[in-house]
């Protein structure tokens, strides 16, 4: 059973995510790590960062530490060439899967009618918004939110096996970090990145 873990101390990051840029990135927005005054400074992306295109979320990072993908739900199956991309070219070994509480892309079909109205009130013809509704909504349906998160990062892990991933959870109520601890999987130790 998946469990959405707390994460208040640098302790209680699991320890195969402490000194890696998932541990970072808790310490810098959980944390209010200090990045303007640290010793450390980035020259380029240690991190690729899939999150929903939400507009009530914003991290608190250092400029030039991630490559950030917002896509809906925080799904990247449309957006693998992005994440192959930030991989091969960019060099990231970890990514951070965030997926988020009280998500738009759970449960689609209960917006169908406000989103065919909605195009229609911007001028498109009912018929077509109503197609286009049901020719993408099963693509972008995330169901129930933990169980995407969990499940993407499988998919990710299966695709890319020496890159850390983390699946996360943020949480709208106090803008904080989350991991997941799911007990039915092995979890990735560090030295998968070698």
């Amino acid at each position: 059973m998946a469990q959405i873990v707390t994460i208040n101390t640098r302790e209680d990051i699991f320890p195969q995510y402490q000194n890696t840029p998932i541990g970072d990135l808790i310490e810098y927005h959980n944390f209010n790590k200090h990045f303007f005054i640290s010793d450390k400074r980035y020259d380029h992306a240690e991190i690729l960062i899939g999150m929903c295109m939400d507009n009530r979320k914003r991290l608190n990072v250092p400029e030039k530490f991630a490559y950030v993908l917002r896509t809906g739900g925080g799904n990247l199956r449309a957006s693998e060439f992005k994440v192959s991309y930030a991989i091969g070219v960019g060099g990231v070994r970890a990514i951070a899967l965030i997926g988020h509480d009280n998500c738009g892309m759970a449960n689609l079909k209960a917006k169908e009618q406000k989103f065919v109205d909605g195009l229609v009130e911007v001028g498109w013809n009912r018929t077509a918004a109503q197609d286009h509704f049901n020719h993408f909504a099963p693509m972008y349906e995330i169901g129930n939110e933990l169980d995407f998160v969990l499940t993407e990062a499988k998919r990710l892990r299966q695709r890319y096996p020496k890159v850390i991933v983390a699946p996360m959870m943020y949480k709208l109520e106090n803008n904080r970090l989350y991991l997941i601890k799911d007990d039915q999987e092995n979890h990735q130790s560090i030295d998968q990145t070698a």
